[in-house]
C-alpha cells in the first residue's frame, strides 16, 4: 500500500517509483514466456505482434518526429495484450501489490485491464519512443483517469533506453500533437502558449531496477531514447482502468474490435478483465 507522502508525489508529479514487486524467478518466467511469445510459440496469440516503429524497409530516412532520423535496422518490439496469449502475464497482471497500488491512485475500488503492452528495446539497435500522452492514443474510452504500471524486466537505465518523464505534465491537458523533441531527445512544445502559466518543460529520467514497479497518469508526457547499449531493455507495462471507465468511440483503435458494449456505458467484458475488486480482496 501506498503511504501519503507517495500518493502526494504522484499527484504533484504524475508518476512514481514503487517497491520490487517481482523475485528474481519471477522476473525469469516472465523473460521465458516473453521469448515464446515473440518466437510465436503460444497457443493463443496476442493481439499485436510487431515493430513498433513499422516496417523497416520503408524507415531509411524516415522521420518520425523533429530532430529524430531513423535508420533500417532499429527496433522497438511491441507486443500488445500479451496476458491474452500467457497466463504468467496474466497473473501478472492481477498481481495484489500493483493492483492495490494503482487502485489508490485512481481513487476507485475497481480496476479492469485496459490492455497491456511489452516494449522491448534490444541491445544497439533498439530505437526510441517518441514523446508522447497515453491517452490521447486511446480515443475510444473516458474519462483520461487511467493509471499505467511499469514493470522492468531489465534494469532500465539511461545506457539501454529508461523512460523520462515530464514533471506535472499531467494536468496540462492533451497536447499529444504539439509534441516534439530535439536532437538530444528533449522534449518541447510546438505552441507554448497553450500551455498553462508556469508549466515547465523539464524531462526527468525514470530509471527502474529489474523487477521494479513505476506507476504514470495517462496524460503524463513521456518518451525514451535508442538504446545503444549491449543491454537489452525489456519491460511490461498494464494499463488499468478505474471502474467508471466509459466507452466513447470518437476514432479508431486496435482494441475496438473486443469490445461488446454500447457507447455510453462502462468499459468491460471478457477482454478487459476485473483485476481488483472489494470481493477479489477480501
Amino acid at each position: 500500500m501506498l503511504n501519503e507522502s507517495q500518493l502526494a508525489e504522484f499527484e504533484k508529479n504524475g508518476f512514481l517509483k514503487g517497491g520490487v514487486v517481482l523475485s528474481e524467478e519471477e522476473v525469469e518466467a516472465l523473460r521465458n514466456e516473453l521469448d515464446n511469445v515473440m518466437e510465436g510459440k503460444s497457443v493463443t496469440k496476442p493481439v499485436l505482434n510487431h515493430n513498433l516503429l513499422g516496417d523497416e524497409e520503408a524507415l531509411e530516412e524516415k522521420s518520425l518526429y523533429d530532430g529524430m532520423k531513423m535508420t533500417t535496422n532499429e527496433k522497438v518490439v511491441q507486443i500488445v495484450n500479451i496476458w491474452m496469449a500467457s497466463d504468467a502475464f496474466f497473473k501478472h497482471a492481477a498481481n495484489p501489490t500493483i493492483c492495490e497500488e494503482v487502485a489508490q491512485l485512481c481513487q476507485t475500488d475497481t480496476l479492469r485491464i485496459w490492455h497491456d503492452q511489452i516494449q522491448y528495446k534490444p541491445p544497439i539497435t533498439g530505437g526510441p519512443t517518441a514523446w508522447h500522452q497515453d491517452y490521447p492514443l486511446w480515443p475510444i474510452i473516458q474519462p483520461a483517469d487511467l493509471v499505467s504500471a511499469w514493470v522492468a524486466l531489465d534494469d532500465a537505465v539511461i545506457e539501454n533506453g529508461c523512460m523520462w518523464m515530464v514533471p506535472g505534465s499531467h494536468k496540462w491537458g492533451n497536447h499529444q500533437k504539439h509534441l516534439a523533441s530535439d536532437k538530444e531527445f528533449m522534449p518541447y512544445h510546438r505552441h507554448p502558449e497553450l500551455l498553462p502559466e508556469g508549466a515547465e518543460v523539464k524531462a526527468v529520467p525514470f530509471e527502474i531496477k529489474k523487477g521494479q514497479v513505476g506507476y504514470h497518469h495517462s496524460l503524463t508526457w513521456h518518451g525514451s531514447p535508442n538504446n545503444r547499449s549491449e543491454l537489452k531493455r525489456r519491460a511490461i507495462a498494464v494499463h488499468y482502468m478505474p471502474g467508471h471507465t466509459r466507452y466513447e468511440p470518437s476514432s479508431e483503435h486496435v482494441m475496438l474490435s473486443y469490445v461488446t458494449v454500447n457507447p455510453g456505458d462502462i468499459m468491460q467484458g471478457e477482454h478487459f478483465p476485473v483485476v481488483y475488486s472489494p470481493s477479489l480482496v477480501r
